[in-house]
């Protein structure tokens, strides 16, 4: 089964997660509904991702978006920090970060272009992994401060992402210019509403451009289509909608904007990787009471556990 974490159980205390762990058991494969960064350090393991299995390396950096799943095996003392952000606050508070080109291509470009599943590995030094790593310690001790700490939350959150955007390996250097104002208009309007059926023409005409110009310009600063991206976004929704909502398959299409079953259920698995029935089966293992990131009832699960040697250790005490 591949359980789904869940974005109202999980972001309880605010938009923004992180914890480090040290993983020597397996952690079941599992899906979510917000977005994920990984950064591996030292240890061994692989990982396990709707693209199939690859042994880890210390630098390597993993970003899921909402509505990928993935899962850890064979791992020996390996660290994985994780650093987790709301879907909703990425079209919110944290929609900034959309502005600036080098986290645009982090959290929005790579992981969401063609053929990904949602799902971008990149490489960063030793040096910038082990600085990212030490950032989310940080940040997870202030999440669990007794007092609240919004303004250093988000500075940790900050550095982090910049730490892995200056961290690059062997990436040549590259003048990323500022995203248009009509892309970023017509970005904002697919996200407010997906399941319209939006027109490249209807795009154009709402920011005054031409349509074969529009398109070149979202392309050249999205890096997809604004089809493409306008059906990765109604994916992420419908996952959600899939794992949270007793709609049936059908009718969780047609809210996102497919209207057709048989449609939806084949341009779903392709950005996916699996059929809207599957995915819904295995995000129903997730068990009720996981409450991490301060809605636990017991204080004990918002800590990172120890392998256990009598099997994976469950997701009920595990963010990753």
């Amino acid at each position: 089964m591949t359980p789904t974490l869940h974005e109202h159980a999980v972001f309880a205390r605010g938009p923004i997660l992180g914890a480090v762990h040290e993983l020597s058991t397996d952690v079941e494969s599992h899906a979510h509904d917000f977005l994920e960064i990984a950064v591996t350090g030292a240890g061994r393991g692989r990982h396990v991702t709707s693209g199939g299995e690859r042994e880890l390396r210390c630098g390597e950096v993993v970003i899921l978006r909402p509505g990928a799943w993935h899962g850890f095996r064979d791992c020996v003392g390996l660290t994985v920090a994780n650093c987790c952000l709301s879907a909703k606050a990425l079209r919110a508070e944290l929609a900034a970060l959309h502005d600036i080109p080098a986290l645009r291509r982090i959290l929005w470009t790579d992981p969401m272009a063609s053929g990904t599943h949602g799902v971008a590995v990149t490489t960063v030094g030793q040096t910038a992994a082990e600085e990212a790593t030490a950032e989310i310690g940080r940040l997870e001790r202030d999440l669990a401060a007794p007092e609240a700490r919004p303004g250093r939350v988000l500075g940790r959150l900050v550095t982090v992402l910049g730490i892995l955007a200056d961290g690059r390996d062997l990436e040549p250097a590259t003048a990323e210019s500022a995203i248009h104002p009509a892309v970023a208009a017509t970005v904002a309007r697919l996200e407010e509403a997906p399941a319209q059926q939006w027109r490249l023409d209807d795009l154009a005409r709402a920011v005054n451009l031409d349509p074969a110009y529009l398109g070149r310009l979202f392309a050249q600063d999205i890096g997809l289509t604004t089809m493409n991206f306008l059906a990765r976004v109604r994916a992420e929704r419908a996952a959600t909608l899939l794992a949270n909502s007793t709609l049936s398959a059908a009718q969780v299409g047609a809210t996102v904007g497919w209207g057709d079953p048989t449609y939806f259920a084949r341009r779903f698995r392709t950005l996916v990787g699996l059929t809207p029935s599957e995915y819904r089966r295995r995000s129903q293992a997730i068990p009720t009471h996981y409450r991490p990131g301060g809605g636990a009832d017991d204080e004990d699960d918002l800590r990172p556990k120890r392998a256990n040697r009598y099997g994976p250790v469950p997701l009920s005490v595990r963010l990753l």
